[in-house]
């Protein structure tokens, strides 16, 4: 009784995500947030090499490489098993990024309610931060956790990397997920709500 509850949740959800993409400020956070943290995490996938890289190369080569980042989001020049999971997690950031930004707009036009849009940038962030964490190459091990762990368990820590990383990403994964089911629902009855509104008052109008 209790998966069909939540099969329902979900399927409210994806009704709710789909209303969401027929308003402009949804895509609007979508594409910001997809094209910006996929190239972050192409950026990040060996670690913070590309980075020192490009305080070397100057601004020229920096451009480039950040170029090659955000071409990366769409595959070009990546390794499909590296291209996969940033595209697939660049995805869903965006998605709750662009959820969000509508979100903050219609209620700020209604009744506002700072709190919890407050609290959906908080697990917004947290969920960015996960990605970023387990964010790497899936075929050689490198992401941001190959140095600490390597500092705290020198060359046993390196073995973990791979599982470590896998983990941290999978947990953004089903934050993210969850997050996007809440966001979703929410997204839908105020969409529904604001339409039956818009008609009641359309019909108020014309009987008047």
């Amino acid at each position: 009784m209790n998966w069909r509850k939540w099969l329902d949740e979900f399927v409210l959800a994806g009704k709710g995500i789909l209303l969401a993409t027929k308003e402009k400020r949804f895509w609007v956070g979508f594409i910001i947030a997809f094209l910006f943290f996929g190239t972050l995490m192409n950026l990040l996938s060996g670690g913070f090499s590309k980075f020192e890289l490009m305080g070397m190369v100057g601004f020229g080569g920096s451009m480039k490489i950040i170029g090659d980042a955000l071409l990366g989001v769409f595959g070009i020049n990546m390794i499909f098993l590296e291209w996969l999971p940033v595209f697939s997690l660049a995805w869903l950031q965006g998605i709750l990024i662009g959820l969000i930004v509508l979100l903050w707009h219609k209620r700020r036009i209604s009744n506002g309610k700072e709190s919890t849009n407050s609290a959906n940038v908080e697990k917004a962030g947290i969920i960015t931060g996960l990605i970023a964490l387990g964010a790497g190459c899936p075929t050689c091990g490198t992401t941001l956790l190959t140095p600490l762990l390597g500092a705290l368990f020198s060359t046993g820590g390196l073995a973990m990397v791979g599982v470590i990383s896998g983990i941290v990403t999978a947990l953004a994964i089903i934050i993210a997920i969850l997050s996007l089911k809440r966001l979703g629902e929410e997204t839908y009855v105020i969409i529904v709500n604001e339409k039956y509104m818009k008609r009641k008052k359309e019909e108020r109008g014309e009987s008047i």
